[in-house]
């Protein structure tokens, strides 16, 4: 049931392989009933012409056989208003740093569940939070910050927000105002608390990933 009787938030789903596209719909229609699919297409071009896009949320692939870049998509889509995830079976760090510099408001490699990726968008436009599996594999459902989110301080926030954005270990400690060996603590500890949530982040692309799964670059 939908808390307070809301109506569920509209979806709209591109990549270019219509079995994907069918597969993530028909997912969100089993398992996640706050939200409603209502754009499925494997072409940009028909995205467009579609009626009913762009929705309240936009999860497209970011690599299509239409030569339309993703700056390009994702601007499209932000300056109608709506949010923005891009997925990708491609992974490295400019790859994180060009999708979430053209202004996605959330980036996956597609081997992330999909449970993981609507909470994420839950967050991201201010819904309820849902329950989802525990990402060991071994407790019962839980809340999804719960699962999610390891406590970081506010240091470690900070220098995890600013090595994201690009800048080196030294460049961070000169940001905060605090010794390198400061900063690289601060990074480490944040890498060794994803590492107990069962969230490896040992390089940089995927401490990137998970910043911007959290909700920490937007």
């Amino acid at each position: 049931m939908q808390a307070h009787n809301k109506p569920p938030v509209t979806l709209a789903v591109l990549d270019d392989h219509g079995l994907l596209v069918d597969s993530i719909s028909s997912w969100f229609d089993s398992h996640a009933t706050d939200f409603v699919v209502t754009v499925q297409e494997t072409s940009w071009a028909r995205c467009l012409a579609d009626s009913k896009f762009p929705a309240r949320v936009v999860l497209m692939d970011y690599q299509l056989a239409e030569p339309v870049s993703i700056e390009a998509r994702v601007l499209t889509c932000k300056a109608a208003g709506a949010t923005v995830v891009v997925m990708s079976a491609l992974g490295g760090e400019e790859l994180v740093d060009r999708i979430m510099g053209a202004g996605a408001d959330a980036f996956f490699d597609k081997s992330t569940s999909m449970a993981i990726v609507a909470a994420r968008i839950r967050s991201l436009v201010g819904m309820e939070p849902q329950g989802v599996p525990s990402l060991g594999g071994n407790s019962p459902t839980q809340h999804a910050d719960a699962v999610l989110r390891p406590r970081l301080s506010a240091g470690e926030e900070r220098a995890l927000v600013l090595y994201c954005q690009g800048l080196a270990t030294n460049e961070v400690a000169e940001s905060m105002n605090v010794q390198f060996e400061t900063a690289k603590t601060y990074l480490r500890r944040v890498r060794e608390k994803y590492a107990r949530a069962d969230r490896p982040a040992s390089r940089r692309a995927d401490l990137v990933r998970r910043a911007a799964e959290d909700g920490y670059l937007t």
